[in-house]
């Protein structure tokens, strides 16, 4: 417990970096993830054939590969292909967004498919379009169904980040591998880690509680 302390006194600001790091990295790959897949929803809901097999076979990919390796494909791949460098933090967000944007996709879909079907034959009876039967009808009573799954999505989300340690991007597993390598004391830097881990973790899933809570007023 002592060697504990000792590490957090002196490399506090370290493990604080790798928080921020994590946060950050997480934020932006749940909001453009979001972004991205509400195209793939589309598409995957489309009624153009060709749209939907490609959604398919993105979503596929995705979810019969290892996070890992598509950290790796696009850490190798990018900076070949690309016309401008990229560091290796922009090439992991984007294998995470592309990660993220699959998922996200699917619980945007689940979540306007559980929509009740009467109210979409009671947008389409009054002469709504497909657009704003959508934004004024079937969208806003799917967010109810959205939202707490999205928020998990954030929580693992924080949590896949760790993976980018291996490319030693700036989060909370790269502050535990640097205060290692200074300190020999691995166990004990992996406890502290794990602690702060554990923590926020924690705190989002309190909150995703209260606002499912808040979501089922209505219900």
């Amino acid at each position: 417990m002592d060697k504990i302390i000792g590490i957090v006194e002196k490399y506090y600001p370290v493990y604080l970096s790798g928080l921020w790091g994590t946060l950050w990295i997480s934020a932006v790959v749940v909001l453009i993830g979001t972004v991205l897949g509400m195209g793939v929803a589309a598409m995957r809901m489309s009624r153009i054939k060709p749209l939907n097999w490609i959604a398919d076979i993105y979503i596929e990919i995705i979810r019969d590969t290892p996070i890992l390796l598509q950290l790796y494909f696009f850490w190798l791949l990018l900076p070949k292909v690309m016309p401008f460098s990229l560091s290796d933090t922009q090439c992991i967000i984007v294998a995470l967004v592309v990660n993220a944007a699959a998922y996200i996709s699917e619980i945007i879909r689940s979540g306007i498919g559980a929509v009740d079907k009467g109210q979409w034959e009671a947008a389409r009876s009054i002469g709504l379009s497909q657009v704003h039967m959508m934004a004024y009808v079937i969208l806003p009573q799917a967010v109810k169904n959205i939202l707490p799954a999205l928020c998990n999505e954030f929580i693992s989300t924080v949590k896949g980040t760790s993976l980018a340690s291996v490319f030693f991007v700036g989060e909370l597993m790269t502050s535990f591998k640097t205060v290692q390598s200074a300190t020999f004391l691995a166990l004990e830097s992996l406890i502290v880690v794990g602690v702060i881990y554990f923590t926020v973790n924690f705190v989002l899933s309190r909150l995703l509680r209260v606002l499912e809570r808040r979501l089922m007023v209505s219900d």
